[in-house]
C-alpha cells in the first residue's frame, strides 16, 4: 500500500453555492490516469463544491460509484482506499516514499518493469488472469472472452459502494456503455434504471482485456469504444438547467512528438481517445472574442456578460505514464487536486478573476 496519503492542498473554500442551477461532474475512460480524478474530487470537496449529478465512463464510472455511493464526509477515504488498493504490486513488492527514483531513464525503466507484473499477475482488487485461459473456454460464452477476470473489481465495489445510495435519488448518477450486439451507445441513469454494480462493469469493459457485462438479457462493453464523455448525455437533458459541468479530461488531442515506442502508444491513446470527446465538447463550448478583462464582469468569468457565450481554457499537455504502480498514482492524484484548485470556478470567490486551464462548459440557454 501506498505509505502516506496525498497531502492536502490549501483550498479556498466557498461560503456559499455557485449560481448555477445544478453542477455537473463528468469523469472520463483513461485506465490507471483515472487516480487524477480522485485529486479533482478531492479538492472539489475542500472547496465545498459538490455536483449534483455526477456521470462518468470506463474508469470514470468506477470513481463516480465511490463518489456517489457513499456520504461526503467518506468519499475521499473510499477513493483513497480503491487506488491505494489496485495501486499494490501484485507480486507483493512495497512501495517506499524514501527509494522514490528521480532519474527519468530509470523510473521509465521501473514504470514498464510495473507494467509487466501487471500484465503477467493482474492488479489486486480489480482484475486477474483468467484460468484456464478464454481459449480453452467452451465457445459461445460471452462473458469469459477476454484475458483477465473481472471478479475482483466486483467485489472491491460491493465493499466499497452503497448502490442503495445511489439509487435513493439523491445525487443524479449515470454511467455510459456500449451494446456489443447493436453498437449504440446507451447510458444507465438512476432516474430511469436500479444503478448495480454490473452497470458499473459494464461501463468499464474494454475489450478484449475485459469481458462484456450482462445487463437485462444483453451484453455490454465500455462505454469509450463510442464515446469517451457522457458531457452530450448532460447537455441533453431535460428540462434544460443553467449547469457548471467540469469535465476532468485526461486524453489530449494536442501532444508532443514520441520520443520512443512506448510515448508513441501513450499518443496513439490520446488522439484515439480524445476525439470522441473534443466533438460534443467543441459543439456545446464556444470561445468568446472580447478580451480577458473588465469586459467579462460575469461573477463566474466562465461566461461574459457582454455576449453570453461560453468560455474554454485547455491545459497545455504534459508528458505523461499510464502505469498504475504507487509510484505514479500518488502524484497523479496531486496534480489533479492541483490543477482544479487553480481553475475559475474554485477561484471565483476569492479573486473574481479568469484563472488558467481546467476545461469546463456552462450549459443552459443563453440569455441574451
Amino acid at each position: 500500500m501506498l505509505d502516506h496519503a496525498p497531502k492536502r492542498l490549501k483550498s479556498r473554500r466557498l461560503e456559499r453555492r455557485p449560481p448555477f442551477e445544478r453542477i455537473a461532474l463528468l469523469l472520463q475512460g483513461g485506465g490507471a490516469l483515472g487516480a487524477y480524478q480522485g485529486g479533482v474530487y478531492q479538492a472539489l470537496d475542500e472547496a465545498n463544491l459538490h455536483p449534483d449529478w455526477i456521470a462518468g465512463i470506463s474508469i470514470g464510472a468506477v470513481n463516480s460509484a465511490l463518489i456517489a455511493g457513499n456520504p461526503p464526509e467518506q468519499r475521499v477515504e473510499k477513493l483513497r482506499e480503491f487506488w491505494e488498493t489496485v495501486s499494490r504490486s501484485p507480486s507483493g513488492v512495497p512501495y517506499f516514499k524514501s527509494l522514490e527514483i528521480k532519474d527519468e531513464t530509470a523510473r521509465r525503466l521501473l514504470n514498464q518493469t510495473r507494467a509487466l507484473d501487471i500484465l503477467l499477475f493482474g492488479a489486486p482488487g480489480f482484475f486477474s488472469p483468467r484460468m484456464p485461459p478464454s481459449v480453452l473456454w467452451p465457445s459461445g460464452r460471452a462473458d469469459s472472452v477476454s484475458y483477465y477476470d473481472v471478479a475482483p473489481l466486483k467485489s472491491t465495489l460491493e465493499r466499497l459502494v452503497d448502490f442503495d445510495r445511489i439509487n435513493a435519488d439523491g445525487i443524479r448518477f449515470s454511467v455510459g456503455a456500449v451494446n456489443v450486439r447493436t453498437g449504440n451507445f446507451i447510458c444507465f441513469d438512476n432516474k430511469t434504471d436500479r444503478i448495480g454494480v454490473a452497470h458499473i462493469m459494464a461501463s468499464g469493459s474494454l475489450p478484449p482485456g475485459f469481458p462484456a457485462a450482462e445487463i437485462d438479457g444483453e451484453y455490454y462493453w465500455d462505454g469509450g469504444l463510442v464515446s469517451n464523455t457522457p458531457l452530450q448525455w448532460v447537455l441533453d437533458s431535460r428540462p434544460r438547467q443553467d449547469t457548471l459541468a467540469f469535465q476532468v479530461d485526461l486524453w489530449s488531442a494536442d501532444g508532443e512528438l514520441p520520443r520512443d515506442l512506448l510515448e508513441a502508444e501513450v499518443r496513439q491513446k490520446d488522439i484515439q481517445y480524445s476525439r470522441p470527446v473534443r466533438r460534443p465538447t467543441s459543439s456545446n463550448t464556444r470561445r468568446c472574442s472580447a478580451p480577458l478583462s473588465d469586459t467579462c464582469s460575469s461573477i463566474f468569468p466562465l461566461t461574459c456578460e457582454k455576449c453570453r457565450r461560453w468560455r474554454c481554457w485547455q491545459r497545455r499537455p504534459t508528458r505523461k505514464s499510464t502505469t498504475s504502480s504507487s509510484s505514479s498514482i500518488t502524484p497523479r492524484v496531486m496534480k489533479g487536486s492541483r490543477r482544479i484548485s487553480s481553475s475559475p470556478a474554485a477561484r471565483w470567490r476569492t479573486t473574481g478573476q479568469p484563472a488558467t486551464t481546467t476545461p469546463f462548459v456552462r450549459s443552459g440557454i443563453p440569455r441574451c
